[in-house]
């Protein structure tokens, strides 16, 4: 199969669509993890808070039980350290809004604020690649924060609330799941890589090995960031080496297909793991590897880079600014008494690229515009007992993590009734206006989010493909040069590997960022595509110059 399809170069305005962004997609393989966690997270603070009749304070615990929502991506030693610091960025979020409310209630003032928070959010967020919900959580609670009246010295109280729902969060998040399945997100993220690996057995071809190869990445620095080795680690680290043995062959046996797919099932089970044969190199990868792991620093560079003056992520938060504080401005203007809606929804709306946020604005409003029938369908059945209240809330949580992974606004048919029943926490409003306001901010924050988006430039996402073809093109001279010694170590021919495959896949990440976007010089798209070709070619040399296979006994199989 050919790889060398020429596209052309991007014209400065693509056209959107408008059917594609709303097409469901296969749910993901953890969608409960997330939406289990919310429900336990969420449900212990809130009955207590019912036992003691103070349900009008469920805002501040919310806002801790939320955190439970992330990490779920992440082996439990990174998870640890990175659902508190989630924690304390709400807790700093929530603390500024509670703060600034207390002090002043101009909503001029309160809309700038909340804007400023929305983007170092999104900023913060991006740059230390938080995965999803992402910043959209953070914004959420800050902005609704900030039009709830409030004095300086209630301000204490209620960010401990929030403490305390969120160690509640991080015990569901972290504790709870590691001592029932110690290596489940390694298990995860290993068979993920072999049937990536069987994908493109059994159909070679340039997208395929684009994807697997990504597969393998993450499986390797999920391996890497879980810590200590233990005997079923090794034994996925071997997994992983057969998954990119297969990927990088340059002639793919169909009939590996089958048993990478046979080893992902075994993987992803709650049994053993797997027993693979002996792989070329197997001992020295798992030396490497050792040597990686002592050598790993935290993800500060990264956030370093992301926060530097020439950043690509620099305009996508400009973008958030801009957009979030014209959004809540227009809205103020026409009257809506609670402008944060149209601040959340326009934040809700940046993407990577201004494609990527016209998809998220048409599943955004969608999703709002049902989700508003749905709340006024279930409304009367919330109002009739606190504890009715909180099942409609639980079970909306519950919904909203299980249907959005097949599709963002699909997702939002689910969030947007249960952010309008927390209101009726601090007690009932007249449904018409809450409705009505709903309807009224979707649409104008959708409107002047997205206008926004195209209004704001980010030039630099051509920028940072150069920089990702240059550090390509680095790493793959240093895999040659690697192969050109008279007997390369096996560890060395890994790490120069690994450099390799994590360069091309920030250089397809780029490019992909780059596709979507507006007002940007045209990038040619032979160089990237020769770039991919070169890097692919040298992985597989790299593969092939592995050391002898170590003897079976030495393969430390559970």
């Amino acid at each position: 199969m050919s790889d060398t399809t020429i596209r052309p170069a991007r014209p400065a305005v693509r056209r959107l669509p408008l059917t594609g962004p709303l097409r469901l997609n296969r749910p993901s393989d953890m969608w409960f993890k997330p939406a289990t966690s919310v429900v336990v997270a969420t449900a212990v603070p809130n009955l207590v808070l019912l036992a003691l009749g103070r349900l009008d304070l469920v805002m501040y615990t919310m806002a801790g039980s939320l955190c439970a929502l992330y990490g779920h991506n992440l082996p439990y030693a990174r998870r640890a350290g990175t659902v508190a610091g989630v924690v304390l960025g709400m807790v700093l979020g929530l603390g500024t809004a509670l703060v600034v409310a207390s002090l002043t209630g101009s909503a001029a003032v309160l809309i700038a604020v909340g804007a400023l928070l929305a983007a170092a959010q999104k900023l913060l967020c991006d740059a230390t690649r938080i995965g999803p919900p992402g910043p959209v959580i953070f914004t959420f609670v800050s902005s609704a924060a900030l039009f709830v009246p409030q004095t300086l010295g209630q301000v204490p109280g209620h960010l401990a609330l929030t403490l305390g729902a969120g160690a509640v969060a991080w015990l569901v998040a972290v504790v709870a799941p590691a001592l029932v399945r110690r290596d489940g997100p390694e298990r995860r993220a290993t068979a993920r890589a072999l049937n990536a690996a069987a994908a493109h057995a059994a159909d070679p071809g340039h997208s395929t090995r684009r994807a697997a190869v990504t597969a393998v990445h993450a499986a390797w620095q999920t391996l890497l960031a879980a810590g200590r080795p233990t005997p079923a680690r090794r034994a996925l680290e071997r997994l992983v080496v057969h998954a990119e043995t297969s990927v990088l062959a340059s002639e793919p046996d169909p009939a590996d297909a089958g048993r990478l797919r046979e080893w992902a099932r075994l993987t992803r089970a709650r049994g053993p793991v797997p027993t693979p044969p002996p792989a070329p190199g197997t001992g020295a990868e798992l030396f490497g590897l050792d040597a990686e792991r002592a050598a790993r620093g935290s993800g500060f560079r990264t956030l370093l880079r992301g926060l530097a003056p020439g950043s690509p992520l620099l305009p996508v938060a400009a973008r958030t600014l801009v957009g979030c504080a014209l959004a809540g401005y227009v809205c103020s203007a026409a009257g809506v008494g609670r402008p944060y809606w149209a601040i959340v929804t326009a934040a809700s709306l940046y993407q990577a690229n201004v494609t990527l946020s016209w998809n998220r604005t048409l599943q955004r409003t969608l999703g709002n515009l049902i989700g508003v029938l749905l709340f006024a369908a279930v409304l009367p059945a919330a109002r009739t007992t606190p504890l009715a209240l909180i099942g409609f809330c639980l079970l909306f949580g519950f919904a909203a993590e299980a249907l959005i992974t097949r599709n963002y606004w699909l997702g939002s048919v689910a969030v947007t009734p249960m952010a309008l029943l927390v209101l009726e926490y601090a007690g009932s409003h007249p449904a018409g206006e809450l409705i009505g306001d709903r309807v009224l901010d979707t649409v104008i924050g959708a409107a002047v989010g997205f206008l926004a988006a195209v209004l704001v430039t980010n030039r630099r996402a051509t920028g940072r493909v150069e920089r990702a073809l240059a550090a390509a093109e680095q790493a793959r001279a240093h895999a040659v040069r690697t192969l050109a010694a008279p007997e390369p170590t096996p560890a060395a021919l890994d790490a120069a590997r690994r450099r390799l495959t994590g360069s091309l896949v920030e250089l397809r990440e780029a490019d992909e960022t780059a596709a979507g976007e507006w007002w940007q010089p045209a990038l040619s798209q032979e160089a990237v595509l020769a770039a991919e070709q070169a890097g692919h070619r040298t992985l597989a040399a790299t593969a092939k110059r592995r050391g002898p296979t170590v003897p079976a006994q030495e393969n430390g199989a559970v």
